[in-house]
């Protein structure tokens, strides 16, 4: 790329982020202190600036924060024009130009696509607008389904026992609201974290009285006479009486309004190289898109150059601040995204963590601690190296285990101070799900090595 563009891009060119979140304010903000000087556009399809959304299935479902307080701090002045409330509809890539809901259209020099997730909606039409079926991702999801459990609810039903679902039933049960919870898998958690830690999930729940349902899936929503939820059918044929039922399917990624671009997106993401340039359905990189958060599939050299999709805050801001430092610097300064997985949640009392990723392991430790306390560190482990460690309770460990990860350490686990490892610390089945089938759970989901991206079939209804 000839200096003086690069010059004039720093300048006066036009720099376009479509995702008005964590990634793209963070994105905003690193190109205004690395010498951006040009025009620069965010784009949201919600009306509201962009805002912190962890809280909203933990401290904002109890009252201890108003989901209306939950906006994102402004590390600096981004000096930027915000065109919020208004989806992106599509691209045109060879006109360098983002095309709007409301008919206008955006021209940009440079464009940052993070645009996120959205959370999947019941697959019935009908049955998903019956009042009372609730999602929560967005502030005014939070906001609705606050209300409704202050109000006291007769009993609440969770659709899934993937984190957020699990949250929510942590909350209920905080508030004294009697909550079913139904899964799929064995256990809560499974897709994230195996069925090991997915039994000590399961035993969290039933004894902090969670109505847990495993190994059904939910067949009809039933509402009555006014439009009103009223009942859960589920496959073993029994029925739960519900006035609030809560869809926790997982994510949909934001990538429908680039089919027919040309870019490499589809369900699995957008793929993008290290330096978060996004390529094309041919598997060509490009010059002027980059992509950053949970939207993005890019290749990790830890994890053996698969590409991952990451639902984690601290990835959204890494990748987000790499991404925007390679749009404006020369090629030789550019440099690689390689953020350790890390995700974190707090549910019925408990602090669970996790680093590297999880559903890659086919064996696990526990190194520290034990099940049956809730307090440890599992390790897992794929052919005879750490790939990820987890925490109940137990954080300290986890950094040693982050670096153990990065230094590609032997699994199983050395003790080095002794013969032999203690007993009971060996190494046992993660155990799992059958990863061709449908899961909501992963927070890390592996995607394969090409960047041209295969259509997935998800089966929501199965659930």
């Amino acid at each position: 790329m000839p200096a003086d563009y690069l010059d004039w891009l720093r300048r006066e060119g036009r720099i376009v982020i479509v995702g008005a979140s964590l990634a793209g304010l963070r994105a905003a903000e690193t190109l205004r202190a690395e010498g951006f000087a040009g025009e620069l556009t965010l784009i949201g399809d919600e009306p509201y600036e962009p805002y912190d959304r962890p809280p909203l299935s933990k401290s904002v479902l109890l009252g201890m924060a108003s989901p209306h307080r939950t906006e994102l701090p402004h590390r600096r002045e981004i000096d930027a024009k915000w065109r919020l409330g208004v989806a992106a509809t599509g691209l045109d890539l060879p006109a360098k130009r983002v095309k709007l809901a409301d008919g206008d259209e955006v021209e940009y020099d440079r464009l940052l696509i993070a645009t996120g997730v959205r959370a999947r909606p019941w697959p019935k039409a009908d049955e998903a607008r019956l009042d009372g079926v609730c999602l929560l991702r967005t502030r005014d999801d939070a906001a609705g389904l606050y209300q409704r459990l202050k109000a006291g609810p007769h009993r609440v039903f969770v659709i899934g026992a993937g984190f957020a679902g699990s949250e929510v039933a942590s909350a209920c049960r905080e508030m004294g609201t009697p909550v079913t919870v139904a899964e799929r898998a064995g256990a809560p958690l499974v897709g994230a974290l195996g069925g090991v830690i997915g039994a000590v999930a399961a035993d969290l729940q039933t004894e902090n009285g969670v109505d847990l349902r495993t190994h059904v899936t939910v067949t009809s929503l039933e509402g009555d006479s006014v439009g009103r939820v009223r009942a859960v059918h589920l496959s073993d044929e029994s029925v739960v009486e519900a006035d609030v039922v809560v869809v926790s399917l997982g994510s949909v990624r934001n990538t429908d309004w680039l089919t027919g671009s040309g870019l490499g997106a589809g369900p699995r993401g957008i793929a993008c190289d290290a330096g978060c340039r996004a390529f094309d359905f041919r598997g060509i990189v490009t010059d002027d898109v980059f992509v950053a958060g949970d939207v993005a599939r890019s290749p990790h050299a830890l994890f053996g150059y698969q590409f991952l999709s990451l639902e984690h805050w601290g990835n959204a801001v890494a990748q987000a601040e790499t991404a925007a430092h390679n749009m404006i610097c020369h090629g030789a300064d550019r440099r690689p995204h390689l953020w350790m997985p890390a995700f974190w949640s707090s549910m019925f009392g408990v602090n669970i963590k996790s680093v590297g990723v999880p559903p890659m392991g086919d064996q696990l430790m526990i190194t520290q601690g034990s099940l049956a306390e809730r307090r440890f560190i599992g390790v897992y482990g794929y052919q005879g190296r750490v790939i990820a460690a987890v925490s109940f309770d137990n954080t300290r460990w986890l950094e040693f285990y982050a670096r153990q990860i990065e230094r590609g350490a032997p699994f199983p686990v050395e003790f080095p101070t002794m013969d032999r490892r203690p007993e009971g610390r060996q190494p046992m089945a993660a155990d799992f799900p059958d990863p061709s089938l449908p899961t909501h759970g992963p927070t890390v989901t592996l995607t394969g090595y090409s960047p041209a991206d295969q259509q997935l079939v998800f089966h929501p209804a199965r659930h």
